[in-house]
């Protein structure tokens, strides 16, 4: 009971900090979207490898990495994975910079029905009645807002793809979130190393060249980045798997929060009628977990 409390916790406070991203990118909307997503890939392995050697994990992490080598799979799924994490990355960063805070809500409540579409087409999982309809009813949400806004909802949907696909690879990858942030990244590394090294020749490089408050600001992207992974590390260890899925939406419900009553974005009856059908096909989606995880669990006892 102690360990599920501590993991309702970390969660919570996991989704929380994920939730508050929107201003912490705001503070440095000044930077290009680019620069910032190349200094978080820097700063978040820099934090993380100092976070393995502090903890005297050096030889687990090589030992991670030499395991990862030997199962090519592996190594290619998640070298391919911190590619489509950094893409997840840039799309929010410059989402939130370019006043679309609204529709990077609607990508990570997408985020759950995009998965179940991936289970079907990849892991040939198969749905019940009620996830159907929840799928449909989700489906039915995003067609209301392309059709009003004549255009799709490219944040939306590439949020959702990005991070839905990312997921896919790393479920089949079992690696410590630490170490494996620190592996992530540092396939990254040297794109955006080099990305540094063109920004400072060309004369356009922000970091040590504006002023104090964003070097820290472009510096702490690495703490921001690698604490809430850490706390959901802990959550996810010592809680359901249900449960972790109704804790996620608190951070696409403060960010929608944030989008219309902080930064005035605009929300209006279509965005609410495509939010609501959104919102019904999760709850939908979420009973039928529920109600899926206790069988499965009555069966499991009885057995």
């Amino acid at each position: 009971m102690q360990n599920e409390r501590k993991g309702i916790i970390a969660s919570v406070g996991a989704y929380f900090l994920w939730g508050l991203f929107p201003i912490y990118w705001k503070f440095v909307e000044h930077v290009s979207s680019e620069e910032i997503l190349a200094s978080r890939i820097i700063w978040s392995f820099i934090l993380t490898l100092v976070f393995v050697l502090l903890f005297k994990q050096w030889h687990i992490l090589i030992l991670d990495f030499k395991k990862l080598w030997h199962y090519q799979k592996s190594f290619w799924s998640l070298f391919f994975a911190a590619y489509l994490v950094s893409l997840n990355w840039f799309i929010y960063i410059w989402a939130v910079n370019h006043d679309h805070i609204v529709q990077t809500s609607l990508g990570y409540y997408m985020n759950p029905i995009i998965s179940i579409l991936l289970g079907i087409i990849f892991l040939k999982e198969k749905l019940s009645k009620s996830q159907i309809i929840a799928f449909l009813l989700a489906a039915i949400g995003v067609l209301i807002l392309i059709t009003s806004y004549g255009q799709i909802p490219w944040v939306a949907i590439g949020l959702a793809l990005s991070f839905g696909i990312y997921g896919l690879l790393k479920k089949q990858i079992v690696l410590d979130a630490t170490r494996g942030l620190v592996i992530e990244t540092m396939f990254i590394l040297p794109v955006a190393l080099i990305y540094y090294v063109y920004l400072y020749f060309q004369g356009n490089m922000s970091f040590l060249h504006v002023d104090m408050k964003t070097d820290l600001f472009l510096i702490g992207t690495g703490i921001v980045t690698a604490v809430p992974l850490i706390l959901f590390a802990m959550g996810a260890q010592n809680i359901p798997l249900y449960l972790v899925g109704f804790i996620q939406y608190i951070a696409p419900t403060m960010t929608l929060i944030l989008g219309v009553i902080v930064y005035h974005e605009s929300f209006g009856g279509i965005e609410l009628v495509s939010f609501s059908f959104i919102w019904l096909a999760l709850v939908i989606f979420s009973i039928s977990t529920i109600v899926g995880v206790k069988k499965s669990h009555r069966i499991h006892q009885k057995a």
